[in-house]
């Protein structure tokens, strides 16, 4: 992988992996469509760690939140009341709405990495996608803030969040549909969205570290994957600025709608393609 296409995936990294259109099924498509060939693992690593670079921008972009979260969790828990205040409560719930992915991905790890070298399986992931935000646009009562999510609802997001590990599902678009339809209001459900990706990544970070160090050729490869990472730090903290500002005023159906035309572009080419 040469340090211009590092960068170039790093920027659709950044751009996709907050926005609802799945930032795994870019990462697939877009080498595919431009005819770049990659060795499997060594491409499966650098998707994951590339995702390092919007875990700085989501950190960036919530420090302030997530200071407030730490300090009432460690005064609640002193207090012999862990869940007095409403941030412990959404830390708490952040932590719980974390588990089922991070069970699943250990569990599946193999059968998510070979997912990935599918085009046909992601685009029909990324039709997925479509539907789910519709789902959310259609069905989903957004009135409430984070004030009002219940555990039940944490767990809820939760679990949508595990779908999001095949390609062309995207993390943000199953987990901010999640909430909408728990009646989360549609940029409050994005802001959990995001807070809960940061654990998440994080794991996922380090497994993929793991697998980084046993990669034969590491010199090679760790160049681009520390471009790719800065390219998607920068532009994954513009995305997320912009969407929670267009989020409070208007709904998911854009993005259904480049979802589904990416995915069924995609089934057909894969179809063409042979």
């Amino acid at each position: 992988m040469s340090l211009f296409q590092a960068v170039v995936l790093g920027i659709v990294q950044g751009l996709t992996e907050f926005v609802p259109v799945s930032s795994s099924a870019h990462l697939v498509l877009v080498p595919w469509l431009l005819g770049w060939r990659f060795d499997p693992q060594a491409a499966f690593v650098f998707d994951v760690l590339v995702q390092l670079g919007t875990l700085v921008a989501v950190i960036l972009y919530f420090w302030n939140d997530l200071v407030t979260l730490a300090r009432s969790v460690v005064r609640d828990a002193f207090r012999r009341e862990p869940l007095a205040s409403p941030e412990s409560r959404l830390a708490w719930q952040i932590v719980l709405a974390t588990v089922p992915a991070a069970v699943a991905g250990v569990l599946f790890k193999k059968v998510v990495a070979q997912a990935f070298d599918s085009p046909l399986l992601t685009s029909l992931c990324l039709l997925g996608t479509a539907a789910l935000l519709l789902a959310a646009e259609r069905f989903g009562r957004p009135t409430s803030n984070l004030t009002g999510l219940r555990f039940l609802d944490a767990l809820w997001i939760g679990l949508a969040q595990v779908i999001s590990l095949l390609p062309g599902v995207s993390r943000s678009g199953s987990t901010i549909s999640a909430g909408i339809l728990r009646g989360l209001q549609r940029r409050e459900a994005a802001r959990f969205s995001f807070l809960m990706s940061i654990p998440v990544m994080l794991g996922a970070g380090l497994i993929a570290g793991i697998d980084l160090v046993r990669l034969p050729g590491l010199p090679a490869i760790l160049p681009p994957i520390v471009v790719g990472s800065l390219a998607a730090a920068l532009t994954g903290y513009l995305a997320i600025r912009w969407l929670l500002a267009f989020l409070a005023r208007r709904p998911l159906t854009v993005f259904a709608a480049y979802c589904a035309f990416v995915g069924l572009g995609g089934v057909l080419l894969a179809l063409l393609r042979g």
